[in-house]
């Protein structure tokens, strides 16, 4: 798949398992941009059009549920998908984020196969 994806993860391990997993299921990009919180991830929106967003919810400086907040308020990325990456007890904060604009999510530890589900079809809709 041509185009960028940004995925946002205090971990750089965790962001490395997203990319990997995400080639593994066929979502590659030309582009990738990795941010550690909420707020980098916010600076490289203002610079970057991006196709896929993946964000953990819990990140120091700025959560995701924050960055959720403030790209509606600034409306950044437009009709990008944004699948919430969480951990099993944040079950509330997915609901959260699915209200804030999310269009999906997937509890960690994922597989290839979680990505087929709940990622793919977002890319082609």
């Amino acid at each position: 798949m041509s185009g960028t994806v940004l995925v946002v993860d205090d971990s750089v391990m965790m962001r490395k398992v997203v990319l990997r997993t995400l080639k593994m299921a066929g979502v590659e990009f030309d582009n990738i941009l990795e941010a550690g919180d909420g707020q980098e991830a916010l600076g490289l929106l203002r610079e970057n059009v991006v196709n896929l967003i993946m964000c953990d919810i819990n990140m120091p400086v700025m959560s995701g549920l924050e960055l959720l907040q403030k790209i509606k308020e600034e409306k950044l990325a437009p009709g990008v998908p944004i699948v919430m990456v969480t951990t099993e007890g944040s079950e509330p904060q997915v609901r959260q984020a699915i209200l804030a604009g999310a269009r999906g999510y997937i509890r960690k530890p994922f597989t290839v196969e979680h990505i087929e589900n709940n990622v793919k079809p977002l890319l082609v809709a």
